[in-house]
């Protein structure tokens, strides 16, 4: 069997890996090609046909300035599938990039996926026909996610959230319990976001002389990108250890991404942080329908981090919220207590194996 998968991002790399893993653990005999990062190519022992560092562009005026590049992508994308000619494509988020390949990888009679559903409810609703036309099988990670789709009539199939298989896995191999030994800064994994988001962050971490802080840096990138905002500071730059980093931590920054999920399931408190181009977040403010940004307001449905975002997102405001939540913080208690509801909310591990044991039965 011949499997295509497309991931665009950090957090599809990482849940491609994990599916990878699930898919050859069943099947060692299976023929795989990717877009994808790091993760996936030591999953499947092979290089990505394209990297992620290549194809994330974040926001409406950083994809407008990279057409010509995107455009590029998706010949190069097209080109692979043909020469690759897989049973199925499985598409990992990324819809701005994925759902305009569907319809090719369906002109090919070729079976398509798609694990991690686009976000369609909080804008471009009218996605969802295409998905309908376009998608064999969908599977989603968020539970309120069901009943948006029941209005469509469009069966989905609720996995849970693949984010618990990386996170038991790293959790059997800790020997000492988790300490709060420093602050995190996570920046992002996407160039426009470190270089929006890191030099506040260290503008912030100035304003605490008594903590140690830490930054997670992104695969990709070198210390020397890192090094640009660090003025007269110095802060290590751990790469490829945010688990690692958030296992000992006493909080964290963190970019509005899935690493806000990450964080909250390795029950540290955070401030969320979110910054984009101005065209660009005015754009999406006036075109977006959702009350929150961060995936874990978004799962409780309601406020329990703290969201920093565009002009909120200030030195002083970020002074503000993290001593609110560092050691002897008051909002401290109340949002570690919330993070056991989210944890219930989440589930079990397990969501790889579901979508691969699914994925392998639907094409039997």
């Amino acid at each position: 069997m011949k499997v295509f998968i497309i991931a665009g991002e950090a957090s599809g790399d990482l849940h491609g890996s994990n599916l990878i893993k699930a898919f050859k653990a069943h099947d060692p005999q299976i023929e795989l090609a990717f877009w994808g990062g790091d993760k996936m190519a030591e999953a499947a022992g092979l290089t990505p046909l394209k990297h992620i560092n290549e194809l994330a562009f974040m926001g409406f005026l950083e994809v407008v300035t990279h057409l010509s590049a995107i455009r590029k992508n998706f010949k190069n994308c097209k080109n692979h599938i043909r020469d690759f000619a897989p049973d199925a494509i499985i598409f990992i988020d990324y819809p701005g990039f994925n759902l305009r390949l569907a319809p090719f990888a369906k002109s090919l009679n070729i079976k398509t996926f798609y694990y991690i559903s686009p976000k369609v409810w909080a804008w471009k609703k009218n996605r969802v026909y295409s998905i309908k036309k376009y998608i064999d099988r969908l599977y989603s990670i968020l539970p309120f996610e069901v009943d948006f789709y029941q209005k469509y009539q469009y069966p989905i199939h609720y996995v849970g959230n693949p984010l618990m298989d990386a996170l038991e896995s790293f959790t059997q191999k800790q020997t000492t319990a988790p300490c709060a030994d420093h602050i995190v800064l996570l920046p992002g994994s996407r160039q426009q976001e470190i270089e929006r988001m890191l030099p506040i962050m260290i503008q912030t971490a100035k304003g605490f002389p008594n903590k140690k802080f830490v930054i997670a840096g992104a695969p990709g990138f070198t210390p020397e990108f890192y090094q640009k905002w660090m003025e007269n500071t110095s802060y290590p730059i751990l790469f490829n250890q945010s688990y690692d980093l958030l296992w000992k931590a006493e909080a964290a920054l963190v970019t509005s991404g899935t690493a806000t999920l990450e964080t909250a399931l390795l029950q540290v408190p955070q401030v969320v942080c979110y910054r984009a181009n101005s065209v660009s977040y005015h754009l999406a403010k006036y075109l977006v329908n959702i009350q929150f940004i961060s995936l874990v307001n978004l799962i409780m449905q309601r406020k329990v981090v703290t969201e920093l975002i565009q002009d909120e997102l200030t030195v002083a405001n970020l002074e503000k919220e993290l001593k609110l939540i560092i050691n002897a913080g008051s909002n401290r208690a109340s949002q570690l207590a919330d993070y056991q509801i989210l944890q219930e909310k989440v589930g079990s591990s397990g969501a790889s194996q579901r979508v691969a044991d699914d994925i392998l039965k639907y094409l039997s």
